[in-house]
């Protein structure tokens, strides 16, 4: 259905006193930019349980919708908010069927964090045994080289890091640690708090740029009433927006190559200026990159593929190298 951790995290200012950038509208036609807000979970699946009792699933839906009417309010009425009922494995790929479907030209999944079994501990709230961990804190932005448009899906990273650094949010570290064992992560960003993670059915498999951003941590008992704060919540809308507004402006003439006409999957329905009720799949799978992106791809490939003695992560690294975000 689609609808139009050890770190301390800062006092969060009003997006009011945040020092407003030059608009990109410019070089962005927000009309035709096209954002996947994917909630992540479902009411089937709810996904990690908060510190209070609460299932993930509310949490990224709440946000999800907050994100979307902030970009639709800033222009973007191509903004949809992806809910995917059913089990785990099927609503993953059914996921990145809709997404490439609709030919979005970005993708964000929206959830919140909790923390390994072996970090939690007991507590009682309103009489019920829950589990907690204080230990976390913070937000956190996955990126897979896996990915099909892997280096774009890395300069999305950096500018949503970087626009909720601005606003006084930082990021857990704690995925770098090596008590994180299994959970370990590389950390490709230290300053925008991005990582890589390409396991992820919804990073990897996506056909247009896509980021995961864990918002928070529900499991923290402080931070999940954070989680459930307008305020905050607005906070972070604002910091999307502005990290979508800029990176459509560099995706411009991509977007500008499909024109107007736009393939919609069967069995959507969309009002202007509002979201979009999906009713199923459907409908032919459609590559959500253009011409230009391919032979940019291929260029890229083809040149790293001519340094021998690299493996496949130290040329994806080498891609990368020099990017300023």
């Amino acid at each position: 259905m689609l609808l139009q951790h050890t770190a301390v995290l800062s006092a969060p200012r009003d997006s009011a006193g945040v020092a407003p950038r030059k608009s990109a509208q410019a070089a962005c036609d927000r009309g035709r930019f096209r954002v996947v807000i994917d909630v992540g979970h479902s009411a089937e699946v709810p996904g990690a349980m908060s510190a209070r009792g609460v299932p993930e699933y509310e949490f990224n839906l709440r946000l999800a919708n907050r994100i979307g009417k902030d970009l639709a309010a800033a222009g973007f009425r191509q903004a949809q908010v992806l809910v995917t009922p059913g089990p785990a494995r099927r609503g993953l790929v059914l996921r990145v069927a809709q997404a490439t479907n609709l030919t979005a030209d970005l993708f964000i999944s929206i959830h919140h964090d909790s923390v390994p079994e072996r970090f939690l501990k007991s507590w009682e709230h309103e009489g019920k045994q829950l589990r907690y961990s204080d230990y976390f804190r913070g937000h956190s932005i996955f990126m897979s080289y896996e990915n099909a448009q892997a280096a774009p899906s890395f300069q999305f990273a950096q500018l949503l890091g970087g626009e909720l650094k601005r606003r006084g949010l930082q990021y857990t570290p704690h995925y770098a640690q090596a008590f994180m064992q299994e959970r370990q992560r590389d950390l490709l960003d230290p300053d925008a708090g991005v990582y890589r993670f390409d396991q992820l059915i919804v990073l990897k498999d996506t056909r247009m740029p896509a980021v995961l951003f864990e918002a928070g941590s529900i499991i923290n008992r402080d931070e999940e009433v954070l989680m459930s704060d307008p305020k905050h919540h607005a906070l972070i809308g604002a910091a999307v927006t502005d990290a979508v507004d800029r990176f459509c402006a560099t995706r411009g003439a991509s977007a500008a190559e499909r024109g107007p006409s736009r393939r919609r999957a069967r069995g959507a329905e969309q009002e202007p200026g509002r979201f979009a009720h999906f009713r199923n799949a459907g409908g032919k799978v459609i590559p959500a990159f253009s011409w230009c992106d391919a032979a940019l791809a291929s260029l890229r490939l083809i040149t790293l593929f001519a340094a021998s003695g690299f493996d496949r992560t130290s040329r994806v690294r080498q891609a990368y190298a020099g990017r300023d975000g």
